[in-house]
């Protein structure tokens, strides 16, 4: 794996922003490109982690198995997500298994790098603070919603979400998702199926909640932002 980044490839990845010259020199100089297949698992429960990793092209299902052989998703990353970053508790392995959803390119990190700039960079380490909080609160948010919700709520929610977190605002009302979810993602991710998935999206679509192409599913167009909000199932 060859160092081959620049100061410009690295412009684009917002967590990179606040950095200095010298510490973008030095990651410029330590990031290596990695290419994972569809289905090839990047790291596995339980082991000392190398890398932390930035999504360049690809997606992403962080999760964890139990003794039963069950597994339960945590997480799908995009392009520019950044996954493996909590590496700041007592135990230092990794609390989850990480799978690539599709043929991906990451950004692969040393820890010790990664250790090195939170140390020395007070915004980068809020930074990447906050995005371990956010995603703790993603997680109880869906315990909650498992517990109180029913399907269509949890569903519901997960579009409402999705589109504040990654949407692309149009107008006064619209929100575009546009980062390549399907029907069997938001099932691993509101712990439902992928047939009730694609019957309750028929009735959200029936209903003008949200519009998709049955073509281009993966591309979904929210038409009310506060309508979907305040949605509740009779």
């Amino acid at each position: 794996m060859k160092h081959i980044f620049t100061k410009d490839a690295l412009a684009g990845i917002d967590i990179f922003q606040h950095l200095t010259e010298e510490q973008i020199d030095v990651l410029c100089t330590q990031i290596k490109k990695v290419h994972y297949k569809k289905n090839t698992e990047i790291y596995t429960l339980g082991v000392t982690p190398e890398f932390v990793y930035i999504i360049e092209k690809g997606s992403v299902k962080l999760g964890i198995t139990a003794l039963n052989g069950k597994s339960l998703t945590k997480e799908i990353v995009y392009d520019n997500d950044i996954f493996g970053e909590n590496i700041f508790t007592n135990n230092p392995q990794t609390q989850e298994v990480a799978e690539a959803m599709t043929d991906s390119v990451l950004l692969a990190i040393p820890v010790h790098i990664f250790r090195q700039l939170a140390v020395k960079n007070v915004i980068f380490a809020n930074q990447v603070m906050s995005l371990i909080l956010y995603k703790l609160q993603d997680i109880e948010t869906r315990l909650q919603n498992f517990v109180f919700c029913k399907a269509k709520e949890r569903i519901v929610d997960y579009l409402f979400r999705s589109g504040q977190r990654r949407g692309i605002k149009i107008g006064f009302k619209e929100c575009l998702i546009t980062h390549g979810i399907t029907h069997k993602e938001i099932a691993y991710l509101t712990d439902t199926s992928r047939q009730t998935v694609a019957r309750i999206m028929n009735e959200l679509k029936r209903a003008n909640f949200i519009h998709y192409e049955s073509r281009k599913s993966s591309k979904i167009l929210i038409r009310d932002m506060v309508l979907l909000q305040n949605y509740r199932e009779d």
